[in-house]
């Protein structure tokens, strides 16, 4: 049943209009809908230079106005691509909507950390996110790239 569960959700992961389906959520002030453990990035495309949207699961907050989140498909995935690029970025999450932020990408020592204190903070959801990516990338996840988002509260 598990193995069932995992490739569902692997399918689910590489069937677009099915990751993307929560952005119209956040766009519309909805994103309090999936609690805090998501958030929308807003993003500009490094080619077109047009707004991108993409949802991720937040791995951590080491402070308030800060979130670490993961590429589960590695630094390939084309927001992680076009953050490298553009690193100004918004935020929404919780009741916050697109709220300025710079997106730094951690080195993979501070990744490998980040991951190892989320795995055991949630370790049933660690072990699930672990199998669905794996079986939805064909390789085994070892460490994934994390990026630290923080906020731009204050004026410029």
């Amino acid at each position: 049943m598990a193995d069932l569960l995992t490739g569902l959700s692997a399918r689910a992961l590489r069937t677009r209009w099915l990751v993307r389906a929560p952005i119209g959520l956040y766009r519309a002030g909805l994103g309090f809908l999936f609690g805090r453990r998501l958030l929308m990035l807003e993003h500009l495309g490094r080619r077109s230079g047009e707004r991108r949207y993409v949802v991720l699961e937040v791995v951590e907050r080491p402070a308030p106005d800060q979130f670490v989140i993961v590429s589960g498909f590695g630094t390939g995935a084309q927001w992680y691509r076009n953050i490298v690029a553009d690193p100004q970025v918004r935020v929404s999450w919780w009741f916050r909507r697109l709220v300025p932020a710079l997106a730094t990408p951690m080195t993979e020592d501070e990744s490998a950390q980040a991951l190892t204190r989320y795995a055991q903070a949630h370790p049933r959801a660690w072990d699930k996110l672990r199998a669905t990516i794996e079986r939805a990338t064909g390789t085994p996840v070892d460490t994934l790239p994390m990026v630290r988002l923080r906020l731009r509260t204050g004026p410029d």
